[in-house]
C-alpha cells in the first residue's frame, strides 16, 4: 500500500513538473491576443521607422516607432480581431522565413502574391493596388519620356528579390543595376548620380518625391509602361487557415475609400530620407 502510495505521489509530481514546464514555455510562445506583424519599417509610405510617437504609430523597440499604411491597415485588423498589434521589424529576405518559422503570424509589408510565394504562403486578396512607375531626378532629361524603351541604355534600379527588379528586364537595352536590399539606398543612389532612374509603385513614388523635391515621377503612356501586377497583400502561413479568413473577412470591412484615405494620410506624414 506504501508503495501504491509513493508511487501515486511521484505520478502527481511528475504532473505538476510538466504543468509548471508547460506554463513557463508558454510564456515563450506567441500570446493569442497579439497579432505579430512582419515588415521592413523601410519602405515609405508602406511601413517607415521614426524615433517620436504619434496617433498612428506603433513601438517596436523602446527607441523607434513603426508607422505607415501597413501598420495603420495592420492595427485596424488587429482591432477587428479583437487583439493587440505587435510589429516585428524583419528584412525584406527574411519576412517569408520568418512567418513560416512561427517567428511572426502574418506578413503586411506591401507585398504581392507570385506564383512563387504563394507556393510557400498564403495570401488574401488585395489590400491595395496601383501602377509601376519610375522615379528620376527632376533636372534629368528623362522626366517627359513616355515609354519604358526611352530608358534603353540607362542605368535603372530596383529592390533585391522584388517585382521592382524584375520588371527592369523589359526594357530593352537596360543597363540593369544589381539591385540594392533597401529603397532608402536605392533613392540614394538615385540622388548621387548613381542610378538614372529608380522602379516603384506609384504610392511609393508619390511619397518619396513629396519628401526629396529634387525628384520626379515618370508615369508612362497607355500600353507603353510595365507589364506587372502591383497589387499587394497579406501573407500568412500555409496552415493557419483560421487567421486568413479572419483577416480576409477584417479586411473586407475596411472600404476603398478607407484604403485610399489612409495611404493618401501615409504620404502626407512620411519622413524624408534624411529623416
Amino acid at each position: 500500500m506504501k508503495k501504491l502510495f509513493a508511487l501515486l505521489m511521484i505520478l502527481l509530481l511528475a504532473a505538476g513538473c510538466s504543468n509548471n514546464a508547460a506554463s513557463n514555455g508558454g510564456s515563450e510562445q506567441p500570446d493569442a491576443a497579439v497579432l505579430r506583424v512582419g515588415m521592413e519599417c523601410d519602405y515609405a509610405p508602406f511601413n517607415w521607422t521614426q524615433v517620436t510617437d504619434s496617433d498612428t504609430a506603433v513601438a517596436i523597440s523602446s527607441v523607434d516607432y513603426a508607422d505607415g499604411y501597413d501598420v495603420v491597415i495592420a492595427s485596424r485588423l488587429a482591432e477587428a480581431l479583437g487583439m493587440e498589434v505587435q510589429i516585428v521589424k524583419t528584412d525584406w529576405d527574411s519576412l517569408i522565413p520568418s512567418l513560416n518559422a512561427g517567428a511572426i503570424d502574418c506578413i503586411i509589408a506591401g507585398m504581392t502574391e507570385t506564383p512563387e510565394r504563394a507556393e510557400a504562403v498564403s495570401f488574401t486578396t488585395p489590400y491595395y493596388e496601383s501602377d509601376m512607375v519610375v522615379i528620376v531626378r527632376a533636372d534629368s532629361d528623362l522626366v517627359n519620356i513616355t515609354s519604358i524603351q526611352e530608358l534603353s541604355g540607362r542605368n535603372v534600379l530596383g529592390q533585391i528579390n522584388t517585382t521592382y527588379d524584375d520588371v527592369i528586364e523589359q526594357i530593352q537595352g537596360v543597363n540593369h543595376m544589381t539591385p540594392l536590399a533597401t529603397y532608402p539606398r536605392m533613392i540614394l543612389s538615385l540622388q548621387s548620380g548613381e542610378a538614372d532612374a529608380i522602379t516603384a509603385e506609384l504610392p511609393v513614388a508619390n511619397g518619396v518625391v513629396a519628401a526629396n523635391p529634387d525628384l520626379a515621377i515618370v508615369r508612362f503612356a497607355e500600353g507603353q509602361g510595365f507589364v506587372v501586377d502591383t497589387s499587394v497583400s497579406i501573407a500568412v502561413a500555409k496552415e493557419n487557415t483560421e487567421l486568413l479568413n479572419n483577416l480576409q473577412n477584417a479586411l473586407n470591412n475596411i472600404s476603398e475609400e478607407e484604403r485610399l484615405q489612409i495611404m493618401e494620410d501615409a504620404v502626407n506624414r512620411q519622413p524624408s530620407v534624411e529623416e
